[in-house]
């Protein structure tokens, strides 16, 4: 086996989502490896100053683009006019997600579209504007992020695992039209990890506790931590990987 198969050094990859957060982690990540990222977000001015931060940061290649993820029509325009200006990313990686949490009869009815349009309609529409470009060129690496909630539920979460157990079913059946192109898709969930979007909990000293209970590994997990997965998906290493889900979660989905 040789260093080179995971080599995704000047790779072009598109991560949405990732102004901040998880995203923000991922992109970081495959920049230090070598790749020339884009970075994504709804606020352009906010997605710019990231991109030369993590550019001088680590001597990588950084873009910055800026569309409604949840929006079709923007999503094609903006795809279309980034692979007009640096041509067709040999990975994406589906990042953008929402969370909002309800008591199930409880929740919101605006809540509900949101969370499936962010988390859920994003991927296919981001993922069905790329895929035609690389089924052309015979090559992709597509990485869709889920959640350890795709496979276990959660009081006031319901949504949210709904939308990231289609993520997982998504990704199969994309697999399954994709594999002829040579495009592999695959699927990280990620554990309980200290990000932006869970402060809430890990600040939380009950929750906290219960966390680092019931995660074999005994403690949340750090963002950078996702990252040599990330590049095994993306790399020719996992050539022959396609329609696979892969828990990042310090044990916790094998243990009851």
């Amino acid at each position: 086996m040789q260093a080179t198969i995971f080599d995704i050094r000047d790779k072009l990859a598109l991560v949405t989502g990732s102004s901040r957060g998880l995203g923000n982690a991922l992109a970081r990540g495959l920049a230090e490896s070598g790749a020339h990222v884009v970075l994504h977000g709804r606020d352009l001015a906010g997605v710019q100053e990231e991109a030369r931060a993590i550019a001088q940061e680590t001597g990588a290649r950084v873009e910055a683009v800026s569309f409604d993820v949840t929006d079709a029509s923007a999503t094609r325009d903006a795809i279309e006019a980034l692979m007009a200006e640096h041509g067709v990313p040999d990975i994406l990686v589906n990042n953008a997600g929402l969370q909002r949490r309800a008591p199930f009869n409880e929740y919101a009815t605006d809540d509900w579209d949101a969370l499936v349009a962010t988390n859920l309609s994003s991927l296919f529409y981001v993922s069905r504007t790329l895929t035609p470009a690389m089924s052309e060129r015979g090559s992709g690496k597509i990485v869709n992020i889920g959640s350890v909630q795709s496979k276990l539920a959660r009081e006031t979460i319901a949504p949210y695992s709904a939308t990231k157990g289609g993520v997982v079913l998504l990704t199969q059946g994309m697999a399954a039209d994709l594999a002829r192109f040579n495009i592999q898709v695959n699927c990280i969930s990620p554990g309980y990890f200290k990000t932006e979007m869970n402060t809430a909990l890990w600040q939380d000293p009950t929750f906290n506790e219960w966390v680092e209970k019931r995660t074999p590994a005994k403690r949340w997990g750090h963002v950078d931590e996702l990252v040599g997965t990330l590049v095994y998906l993306c790399s020719d290493a996992s050539n022959f990987v396609s329609g696979q889900n892969i828990f990042v979660d310090g044990g916790m989905t094998s243990v009851v």
